[in-house]
């Protein structure tokens, strides 16, 4: 659309007063021109921003502690952090983890201390994606943090519990971010639509179910939300030549990348809730979260290696051919790769939902090696040891086995276990399918 600047209103607008400088550049993308300066306009997260909470007392006091802000992308991380420098009317100076070093670290902990000398200004540092700094860089901020140098604030996707030292840790409050529901993406999109200073001033209309298919497609990101309704209204070419269709939006959209890392959170997340749908005899949810990981590029053999494990440990003996059909998807996992093996690890998903569930195995042996906790290594009764010589024999062992393929009785013809244990109980059985008539 070759007019479509005059969508837009003023590109030189001013985030926030928090950094030296955020007046930004022309052509800014709609997210970064509609990003809240107040608290009023922050949509989303009322666990930690509601009223009364923790985290908004001590924004609306102007004061906070160093913090880390986890949580998906387009959650409002780094919105959050300006608008918590802004209050306290302290200096922000941004930094990505990905591009900066410990040299940047040092310079800027020296001129926050200069500033801090001079005017009393406390600086906020803000690291982006935290988790990608090494143990060494994290190191350099704790003394500044210590010293009340600086207040940090770090954002990151991944879980801090493993992705920041646990020294940068214990010091930060870790405050936790969820996804936008689809009500306040929405209410984000309005914003856009109506906003005569930085959004469209009611010139762009979503028609017909185009606002339910950008809600559906951000999956809860307000940024790709307000990205992908600017390329819509730049390219739409509909009726009017400011009416933005559903098509329209997918055009924009393209393929988004489904929120998923194989290294992170979201792959012990999304691995956690398909196994615990097949568990839960639920076929439909077991097939969408294997296409969740597939989709998103998860290894197959690691999704047909769970589906073993899986078949032994939730199903077992309740239907012992659950094990023979997860052998196999494995199998076959192996010999025709990817897209064609979503075939047998589809199947075998659904058998495996649809299979009667049974742990006694796994319990049996937890409780089995509960006793060898207790009770240690006891001896083998003599008449279950090997005899292959004379004096073993002379000694007793083997004497009185009773060879089980002489005897028509398949029940124990003897005892097995060590004497001690000879009345215990290991392995109960299950009132569910094959196992039900053992």
């Amino acid at each position: 659309m070759s007019d479509a600047p005059s969508l837009f209103g003023d590109q030189g607008a001013m985030l926030s007063g928090a950094a030296d400088d955020d007046r930004l550049p022309p052509g800014a993308p709609l997210a970064a021109r509609l990003r809240p300066t107040t608290l009023d306009q922050f949509v989303g997260q009322k666990s930690i921003l509601g009223e009364g909470t923790a985290l908004r007392t001590l924004i609306e006091q102007g004061t906070c502690p160093s913090m880390i802000l986890w949580g998906p992308p387009g959650s409002g991380k780094t919105t959050l952090a300006r608008l918590v420098a802004s209050t306290a009317n302290a200096r922000f100076v941004s930094l990505s983890a990905v591009s900066a070093g410990v040299a940047d670290l040092r310079r800027i902990i020296a001129a926050a201390r200069r500033l801090a000398s001079a005017t009393g200004r406390r600086t906020i540092l803000f690291i982006d994606e935290i988790h990608r700094f090494n143990k060494a860089q994290q190191d350099s901020i704790l003394p500044a943090v210590e010293r009340g140098d600086l207040i940090f604030i770090g954002a990151t996707t991944e879980n801090p519990s493993f992705e920041v030292n646990a020294a940068l840790l214990s010091r930060s409050r870790v405050f936790v971010l969820q996804p936008l529901a689809p009500p306040e993406v929405n209410a984000i999109i309005d914003r856009a639509l109506a906003d005569d200073a930085v959004g469209f001033a009611g010139r762009v209309v979503l028609e017909g179910d185009a606002r339910d298919r950008l809600i559906a497609l951000a999956g809860g990101d307000a940024r790709v939300a307000l990205n992908a309704l600017e390329t819509a209204a730049q390219i739409a070419t509909g009726p009017h030549a400011w009416a933005v269709s559903a098509r329209d939006i997918e055009e924009a959209m393209q393929r988004r990348a489904l929120r998923y890392d194989k290294d992170g959170d979201q792959h012990y997340d999304v691995i956690s809730a398909f196994i615990k749908s097949i568990r839960g005899s639920d076929p439909d949810a077991a097939v969408y979260w294997l296409a969740r990981m597939l989709e998103a590029g998860e290894d197959p053999v690691f999704v047909a290696r769970r589906l073993v494990i899986l078949s032994a440990e939730d199903i077992g003996l309740a239907e012992p051919q659950a094990l023979v059909i997860a052998s196999a998807a494995q199998q076959a996992v192996h010999a025709i790769g990817m897209p064609e093996a979503l075939y047998p690890l589809t199947e075998a998903a659904i058998y495996l939902s649809l299979a009667p569930k049974s742990n006694s195995g796994l319990e049996a042996y937890a409780a089995a090696k509960a006793a060898l906790d207790e009770s240690g290594a006891l001896p083998v009764p003599l008449h279950l040891r090997n005899a292959p010589t004379s004096l073993m024999r002379g000694l007793g062992y083997g004497a009185d086995y009773r060879y089980a393929h002489d005897y028509e009785d398949p029940k124990p013809l003897q005892q097995y276990l060590p004497t001690s244990l000879q009345d215990r109980k290991f392995y109960v059985p299950r009132k569910r399918g094959w196992e039900a008539g053992k």
